[in-house]
């Protein structure tokens, strides 16, 4: 860099640091400005880098869509919470909390007022009709709404989930008692419809089966203890919010349980390939109803086999090996309802 005189200040420095007139030649005070400093230092809710400054514009746009709650509550960052695992689908190490994702199954379960935690929100999602509701639900209920970014969602959401920018976290789910379902639906006089699963393990299946069983007219989803899936993040996302609707009672012993729902003058009706009794116009479309489904490889155990009334089949093609658990009862529960409408 050259100065005023032509020279460049490293060519004064090797002469000895002095000037063409013998001086020391200074900085000019060209460093000055440097010492004055830059100014206070703006408060962290200012400054658009700093987690404070993304909550403030984070809450900014919360309440130009209507929602009026804090975006990262109770002093947690804006991000998915510590221990996050997709695999598992857990809140955190440790926690059973499950994280329900989709935004029809996070609407569905904030209307049923479900006892979530946290709503997660994407940053910068699209303001639908649901994410709006979604908001305003939780901010009424006093759920904190953590804003994430969408590759946090991704992985909370698992390999393969879709989160559509909204996920909850929730506890838990409390499961029903069979004979007090029952007692229930008694108690509103309808006549009773449900499902009791025999060694399904698949939750997609289980959401399938609860959403027909909302669809159709059922009250109720049987699972029992062991060997069986139950109702976690996978089965809320496929049942699009039926798990909120239909209870889930859980049995300790399938057959036993069974057993009792026939002294309660239920009948008990199989699904299986090889059954001795055809679906179409079935006989006992009129009387209280529990429809077992069986896995598709093994189909029914011997000993549920047993205690059904009847075993029905499905005619189904030739070539079709067989039908899907979910779709199974799907076409068992339609076609038990439209025969109770026509009687």
């Amino acid at each position: 860099m050259k100065g005023s005189s032509g020279k460049s200040r490293a060519g004064a420095v090797r002469k000895g640091g002095k000037g063409a007139a013998g001086k020391q030649v200074g900085t000019g005070g060209h460093g000055r400005k440097a010492l004055e400093g830059k100014g206070p230092t703006p408060k962290a809710e200012d400054r658009a880098w700093h987690p404070a400054g993304k909550r403030k514009a984070a809450e900014e746009r919360y309440k130009a869509a209507g929602g009026k709650g804090r975006v990262a509550g109770q002093g947690q960052r804006a991000g998915a919470p510590r221990g996050a695992s997709g695999a598992s689908r857990r809140a955190k190490s440790g926690d059973e909390s499950e994280i329900v994702t989709g935004r029809n199954s996070v609407v569905e379960a904030l209307r049923a007022r479900i006892p979530a935690s946290t709503l997660y929100v994407a940053a910068r999602v699209e303001m639908d009709d649901r994410v709006k509701e979604a908001l305003k639900l939780a901010t009424n209920r006093g759920i904190p709404i953590l804003e994430v970014l969408r590759p946090e969602l991704d992985r909370l959401a698992g390999e393969g989930g879709v989160h559509q920018g909204l996920a909850l976290k929730v506890p838990p789910y409390e499961y029903a008692h069979p004979i007090e379902v029952l007692d229930e639906v008694l108690a509103r006089d309808e006549t009773p419809l449900l499902v009791a699963l025999d060694g399904i393990t698949d939750p997609r299946n289980l959401g399938a089966i609860l959403r027909s069983t909302a669809a159709f007219g059922g009250q109720a989803v049987i699972v029992p203890q062991r060997r069986s899936v139950g109702v976690n993040s996978a089965a809320w996302k496929t049942s699009a919010g039926a798990a909120a609707r239909v209870p889930v009672a859980m049995a300790a012993n399938l057959t036993q349980t069974l057993k009792t729902l026939k002294e309660r003058g239920v009948f008990v009706l199989g699904l299986d390939g090889g059954g001795d009794v055809s679906l179409p116009g079935l006989s006992w479309a009129d009387r209280p109803i529990v429809v077992v489904v069986g896995s598709e490889g093994k189909g029914l155990s011997r000993l549920v086999a047993e205690t059904c009334d009847a075993v029905v089949s499905i005619p189904i093609s030739a070539s079709t090996e067989s039908l899907n658990a979910g779709i199974a009862a799907s076409v068992t529960l339609y076609e038990i309802s439209k025969l109770r409408a026509s009687r």
